[in-house]
């Protein structure tokens, strides 16, 4: 009998990882849904100059695939997204599940919306004093790209973003 391939080893390894049914954009969609809003801390992704720059970060207010991110203004972050505001947020679970989330940060100026993160957020109250404290900025992360992935699946399904 003939020893398989590595070839045919890795697409054997490969079809045994992927666990979610190709072409089934509802059920990415929904995992990825889950996962981004179970997920606490993700990594956030911008560029300094010609040098990415990562770091967890804490949102403070998710609605669907749009993040919002509360951020300092003497944070360096505040720099990078102002000279070039395309980011990525990165969230993986326990599973090792991922959803890749590409955006623009914008800085949120909506009063209203501003107003119900600064009420949710205790932290926020307590380290920042007042909505009006100079220093608070946050992002709205409006994504332009969404994929999800199962596991180490090596392939990765595109979300829609509507």
């Amino acid at each position: 009998m003939a020893r398989p391939t590595v070839e045919q080893d890795s697409k054997v390894f490969i079809a045994t990882l992927r666990k979610l049914d190709p072409g089934t954009e509802a059920q990415a969609k929904a995992l990825a849904l889950e996962l981004v809003k179970n997920c606490k801390y993700p990594i956030f992704a911008s560029m300094d100059g010609d040098q990415a720059r990562a770091r967890p970060v804490s949102p403070v207010r998710t609605e669907g695939f749009v993040v919002y991110i509360a951020n300092l203004k003497l944070y360096h972050k505040t720099v990078e997204l102002a000279a070039n505001p395309k980011c990525e947020l990165v969230y993986v679970n326990e599973g090792h599940d991922q959803v890749r989330l590409t955006g623009v940060a914008e800085v949120l100026t909506d009063r209203a919306i501003l107003q119900q993160i600064w009420d949710a957020n205790p932290l926020l109250r307590q380290y920042l004093g007042t909505i009006e404290n100079p220093a608070l900025i946050v992002y709205r992360v409006k994504p332009v790209r969404v994929r999800y992935m199962k596991e180490w699946a090596l392939e990765y399904h595109e979300v829609a973003v509507d």
